[in-house]
């Protein structure tokens, strides 16, 4: 085994289920299906733990804050990171979802076209602006002072002045935005770059300078609907009913493809000069540079969903979100007579 247990939480509730959000210190994780709970990095102790909806739609954190909305709580909670206590609640709109934070302003809504896009200011709570009417998006991701939004029905994008909600920019896309429920399809990397996954097979480039799209790779076969990821220099996109496939993010050209016959979680987690991915199966896997598996070893019946911890970049813990716990682990260094355990 490459992996050390630090410690082993039980959510008493599907692994699935259960959201949460992690920073450098702390996890704030849903569980016992109306608890809210914040857990320290190092050991999982209990910062604090309170009471919250039944499903959460969404928890973020920012800064010293943690800001949640959930289903059975029609309002936008913001609680302080450090003891749980509600700094301020903004009043929501049924069937809200979505949370995407810049410094200063809270963007919510959007989901499904249920309800308008409104922003909050992060510090008060106070209401800034809204769209006023409903509209139907992904879930925005931050850019610098503005957000990203999908707009025309799938076709385009638009990037908000997140103070007045004024629209700075507009794309249309190559083909239609790819969607799935309550994610974000925008990767926002290297060098101002913004990528979205539209269409079935397709990565397009947005210059958030001039309003210019382009394609920047459309895959062989088709892709998972989820967001592309800039990870070791490389970008990430999972593939339909296999594993993953690694592109120069430069001009897309494949570097490699990745197949071990289970689906793999969404995120890919740098470590020393590799990676490690997480398998439905509850395999952890570390490839090399070049992309060959050195090794894997379960740590559970099934993973649901792998979070990176520790500095920015090159995390040496990982949050691993099993069947029905969450397990903190550290990843000691590769040693030179790792084998391939396939």
């Amino acid at each position: 085994m490459f992996e050390n247990v630090l410690w082993e939480r039980d959510l008493h509730q599907r692994g699935s289920s259960a959201k949460l959000a992690v920073s450098a210190d702390c996890v704030v994780a849903h569980e016992r299906r109306n608890r809210l709970v914040c857990l320290d990095l190092r050991d999982g102790t209990v910062r604090w733990d309170i009471q919250f909806g039944s499903w959460p739609r969404d928890v973020v954190m920012s800064g010293d804050r943690c800001l949640a909305i959930a289903q059975d709580i029609d309002g936008l909670v913001c609680f302080d990171l450090r003891t749980g206590a509600v700094l301020w609640n903004a009043g929501l709109p049924r069937f809200t979802k979505h949370i995407a934070v810049t410094e200063d302003t809270v963007l919510v809504g959007g989901w499904r076209g249920y309800t308008s896009l409104m922003a909050f200011d992060l510090a008060t709570g106070a209401p800034r602006w809204t769209t006023g009417e409903r509209c139907n998006t992904v879930l925005p991701i931050p850019v610098g002072g503005a957000f990203l939004t999908g707009a025309d029905n799938g076709t385009g994008l638009r990037l908000l002045d997140a103070c007045d909600g004024a629209e700075r920019l507009r794309w249309t896309l190559p083909a239609p935005l790819t969607t799935v429920d309550g994610n974000t399809m925008f990767t926002s990397g290297e060098a101002s770059q913004l990528l979205v996954r539209c269409g079935t097979r397709t990565v397009a480039k947005l210059r958030p300078d001039t309003g210019q799209v382009r394609t920047l790779l459309h895959h062989d076969t088709d892709l998972a609907p989820a967001a592309a990821q800039y990870v070791g220099g490389l970008l990430w996109v999972r593939e339909h009913r296999a594993g993953y496939a690694a592109f120069n993010p430069g001009d897309g050209s494949l570097r490699w493809r990745i197949d071990v016959g289970q689906p793999l979680m969404e995120q890919v987690v740098p470590h020393e000069a590799g990676f490690l991915l997480g398998g439905d199966h509850g395999t952890l896997l570390r490839l090399d540079a070049a992309g060959h598996i050195t090794h894997r070893t379960s740590v559970s019946r099934r993973i649901t969903a792998l979070h990176p911890a520790g500095p920015a970049g090159q995390p040496d813990e990982l949050i691993v979100v099993t069947r029905g716990t969450l397990l903190a682990m550290s990843i000691p260094a590769a040693t030179p007579t790792e084998k391939d355990a396939v």
